[in-house]
């Protein structure tokens, strides 16, 4: 497949970083039995599917992907909500993963449900990093770090297979 002048990752090159993700994934959590990788959202949401899936297919570690709920143009006004009953996710790892990472907002919100859960580990993996940091998030698996203006849009297309790519807008 061809790149289009703003498409920065086609779909070939999107399910490479997922699956070098995964091996990261697998390589830091290798003695889990157990992994739950929490979608925000969106397109975080498609990402964390698709891990799953890849994870499964690399490795014996039982992974669920989960959906945590968000509103994330008034995160603070929101509740934070999970498809799955919070005590599914105590005493385990868990990976939250969104599409981009940008100035940290969203994914400080949705953390914030995790504070009064007795979880393992938290781990962040983001597709897209754009290292604009207004909230002290770091991703500790990235799939493409990118240097760009505010007034850039970055778009990650991950839940329609023919138009799967990283784009900038």
């Amino acid at each position: 497949m061809q790149l289009t002048d703003n498409q920065l990752l086609n779909h070939t090159q999107v399910l490479q970083k997922i699956r070098r993700i995964a091996f990261e994934i697998y390589e830091n959590n290798f003695e889990e039995s157990e992994i739950v990788i929490a979608g925000i959202k969106g397109q975080g949401h498609a990402f964390a599917k698709k891990l799953s899936v890849m994870l499964n297919e690399i490795s014996s570690i039982q992974t669920s992907a989960v959906l945590i709920d968000v509103d994330k143009d008034v995160t603070y006004e929101s509740p934070v909500e999970f498809d799955c009953d919070e005590r599914f996710l105590e005493h385990k790892t868990i990976i939250v993963v969104d599409d981009v990472l940008n100035t940290g907002r969203t994914f400080a919100y949705s953390l914030s449900p995790f504070l009064s859960i007795p979880v393992k580990r938290i781990q962040v993996a983001v597709m897209v990093d754009r290292n604009y940091r207004r909230f002290p998030i770091l991703a500790d698996y990235v799939g493409y770090e990118l240097s760009t203006t505010l007034s850039d849009y970055v778009s990650v297309v991950l839940d329609d297979e023919e138009n799967m790519g990283v784009f900038l807008r």
